[in-house]
């Protein structure tokens, strides 16, 4: 019997993988042509199946502030959005809506400046929700459904119990609970630490 492997299958089955998601930048493939002159060029991958960092980097301006060589991800997306933390939001002088990734209407714009030009984003400056992507057989497992929204225990340097996080359930995904920076600071987070869901 593998021990290792045992004990990597309990762990499986009680936790998850926590990461911390830092500010970055979605862009469509038009406006990836106004930034930088091409398409956006894959750089290294994700945990999200499918997901990368660009080698492309963006300026992101706001009334107050901006901030330099902010990450851009792709594949390109129908819509420009940039994901920051609500502090980050108070250095651009924005107030931030707290919205699942991809929910921006309504929400603050800014504007993106690239090597070749500039692209202003007249919405889809937002706080990410903190959430759970998670495979169909892990959601089963967990006993969890899309759209769910439950608590997350987290095993970090200094534990916490976040509620209101969104359950995402596809097939396409890894399983793994995304916090932004302002909530991986507040736990204590790095690389490798684990959370249990808490329906």
């Amino acid at each position: 019997m593998d021990l290792h492997r045992v004990t990597e299958e309990i762990l499986r089955n009680i936790f998850i993988e926590i990461e911390s998601s830092g500010r970055h930048v979605h862009v469509t493939k038009e406006q990836a042509r106004a930034l930088f002159g091409h398409e956006l060029t894959p750089d290294r991958p994700l945990s999200q199946p499918g997901q990368w960092v660009a080698k492309e980097r963006v300026t992101v301006i706001g009334p107050k502030g901006e901030f330099k060589n902010v990450a851009v991800l792709g594949p390109e997306r129908k819509e420009g959005q940039v994901e920051i933390s609500l502090t980050d939001g108070r250095h651009l002088g924005i107030t931030l809506p707290i919205r699942p990734s991809g929910s921006v209407e309504n929400s603050p714009g800014a504007v993106l400046r690239g090597p070749e030009g500039e692209v202003r984003l007249p919405c889809g400056v937002i706080a990410a929700q903190r959430h759970i992507h998670i495979t169909p057989d892990d959601a089963a497992r967990f006993g969890v459904r899309d759209k769910q929204i439950v608590n997350l225990q987290t095993y970090t340097a200094r534990p916490l119990i976040f509620e209101d996080v969104l359950v995402r359930v596809s097939p396409d995904f890894a399983t793994r609970a995304h916090l932004d920076i302002d909530e991986a600071n507040a736990c204590g987070y790095k690389t490798g630490d684990l959370g249990r869901i808490l329906s």
